[in-house]
Formats: structure tokens, C-alpha cells, sequence
């Protein structure tokens, strides 16, 4: 397999907003049960909440082949030590995350779309290992679309929580902790002119540091979409995660969405997305035919309304994965 695209069925031709069918894929959904890497407990059902929304049957709904590999393992927090206060079970999440970077490459080895279930967002330490693995193998590049209410490049030595989830965009541009950094022996995973942040609306001192020190320059805060619209936000960030790559991963933090919306998250933060604006940055995603893999993390049953905020996910997938109004 090239890399090219071949997991896709039907290689897309078209602009952005053109009305032609998205490409018909073959998607693997695996869950990562994961809610250590967070203070608040309960995102490890986020998996499951999406699964009983319909995320399946919907996505067939559109014509996509999908199969549901199960859950990745994960360690109960109860039985585990601590470790270090500055990066919280991190023994057993970076774990996790060999476990998931390894059946993400099978997925793409079999010619699959794999898409992700979380958990908290410290699994993208491996979702997005396992995507540029893959491609490296190849000597490919792949691009990220980050889609967050939060930056999540703190490092341990920066962390004011010591919850990993905080810290997985900074392992993959190579800032640590080295034992996420370092998945596959090879540290960065991904380039910071292909690393897109977009919604972000509530980032630290030293995270603003450690962005410079990254070399990220693409980053859109909720500002940005307020003044220029979430078209024009989209159509620079797909460029920039294009450019030079085999195409990009999206992972999406469901808390990116205002809590009017997405009540059941892990760290809400009011002034996000609004529910017709996340759509149309799936959509969009969907229109432009890169879309290489995808995460949707940090749904938290525990504290949602009705499932209201695993059936959004679920439609949000579906505009990424081509669902259209029209």
C-alpha cells in the first residue's frame, strides 16, 4: 500500500463545499477506555455512550463498511500506582497508547479508516503514533488537525495538574514526556508546519512557551473563528496539515464545543463551537477527502444530559465521515 490514499474506496476530486458524495470508506472503530490521564473520572465509558448512540448502524446509514474491533486494554486506575504527582500514571498510559498505536497500524495495514473512541485525550499520544508510523514507513508525512478547547502541550516540568492528558500534542512534536514521545523508538511524529490548532480557547503561560518552542504557528482561537468565520479557519488549516503530507489525522476534544451543546465532557470551558459551526467543520473535513484517521475523545457520561453529548459526537463523526444536509 502507497499511502496514498488506498484505504479510501473512492479517491475524491473536489473543492471544498462542492455537493459530491464523500469517498465510501472501510472504518474500524476501536475504543480506548481511558480516564487516567484526567482528574475528573468517567470518560472511560465515552467508548461505549458513542456505541449505544448508533455510531455504527449511522455510519452505514451513509454507506460506509464498518466493523467494531472492540476495546484496546486498559488498566483501572484503583489498582494501579500513582507514580510521578508531575505526570500521573504515566507508566500505564503510555501502555494504553503502545497498545493503541499498534492496532491503529494494523487498521491502515488492512486497508481500513481506523476511528478512534475515547477515553481522554492523552490516547492521541498513540492514536496519531500508530497514523505516522504507518506513513513513515512509507516516507510519508502526515499532518493533525487538533480540534480543542485546550492546547494540551503542557510537559510534565510545565504541567501545572500533572494530568497527562494535558501533555499528548507536545509527546508528538517531541517535547516529552519521553516515554509518550517515544513510541515506535523515533521522536517527533509529526512536523509543527502540518500541526493545526483550532477552537482553542484556554491555554496556559507555559503552554504559550512550549508552543513557540514547538515551532506551531497554526493555531485559530475561538477569536479567530469569531472574526473570519469557521469556512475560512477550515480551508487554512487543511492546507497547512496537507502541505507535503499523505493527508492528516483529526482529533477532535469534544469539549471544543460550547457546554451548551456538549454538556458531558471532561473540562468544559464555556464560548466554544457552537452545534451548527462543528458541524460544518466536519463537513468541510468530509469535502476535502484527506482525512487519514480520526479521534473523537473526552465524552463523560457521567456528567451528560440524555446521552446528549455522545449522540453530538456521533453526528459529528457523520459530517466527517460525509453525511450532508442536502
Amino acid at each position: 500500500m502507497s499511502g496514498s490514499g488506498e484505504n479510501i474506496l473512492k479517491t475524491p476530486t473536489f473543492a471544498y463545499g462542492s455537493p459530491q458524495a464523500a469517498p465510501v470508506r472501510k472504518i474500524r472503530v476501536l475504543g480506548v477506555p481511558l480516564d487516567m490521564g484526567a482528574s475528573r473520572r468517567g470518560v472511560d465509558m465515552g467508548p461505549s455512550a458513542m456505541r449505544v448512540a448508533g455510531l455504527e448502524a449511522r455510519l452505514e446509514a451513509l454507506g460506509h463498511q464498518v466493523t467494531d474491533g472492540g476495546n484496546i486494554r486498559v488498566e483501572i486506575a484503583e489498582t494501579q500506582a500513582l507514580g510521578s504527582k508531575s505526570a500521573r500514571y504515566l507508566k500505564q498510559i503510555a501502555e494504553t497508547c503502545e497498545r493503541t498505536a499498534e492496532a491503529v497500524v494494523k487498521a491502515l495495514e488492512d486497508g481500513v479508516t481506523p476511528l478512534v473512541l475515547g477515553g481522554d485525550h492523552s490516547l492521541a499520544a498513540g492514536s496519531v503514533s500508530g497514523v505516522a508510523e504507518f506513513y513513515r514507513r512509507q516516507k510519508q508525512k502526515i499532518g493533525v488537525i487538533w480540534i480543542d478547547a485546550h492546547s494540551d502541550i503542557n510537559t510534565p516540568e510545565s504541567s501545572p495538574s500533572g494530568n497527562v492528558h494535558g501533555m499528548p500534542l507536545a509527546a508528538l512534536l517531541g517535547l516529552g514526556p519521553e516515554r509518550l514521545a517515544n513510541l515506535f523508538g523515533y521522536s517527533p511524529k509529526i512536523a509543527p508546519q502540518n500541526t493545526v490548532l483550532i477552537g482553542v480557547r484556554d491555554i496556559d503561560a507555559a503552554e504559550r512557551e512550549n508552543l513557540l518552542r514547538a515551532g506551531v504557528t497554526e493555531i485559530y482561537t475561538m477569536r479567530d473563528i469569531d472574526e473570519r468565520g469557521m469556512r475560512v479557519v477550515m480551508e487554512k488549516a487543511l492546507r497547512a496539515a496537507s502541505k507535503g503530507t499523505a493527508g492528516y489525522h483529526v482529533s477532535l476534544d469534544m469539549d471544543w464545543i460550547d457546554p451548551e451543546d456538549a454538556p458531558g465532557v471532561g473540562t468544559p470551558v464555556r464560548g466554544g463551537a457552537t452545534y451548527r459551526e462543528a458541524h460544518l467543520a466536519m463537513e468541510i473535513v468530509a469535502d476535502d477527502g484527506k482525512m487519514l484517521s480520526m479521534e473523537i475523545v473526552e465524552v463523560n457520561p457521567v456528567i451528560d444530559e440524555h446521552n446528549r453529548t455522545a449522540d453530538l459526537a456521533v453526528e459529528l463523526a457523520c459530517s466527517a465521515f460525509g453525511k450532508k444536509i442536502l
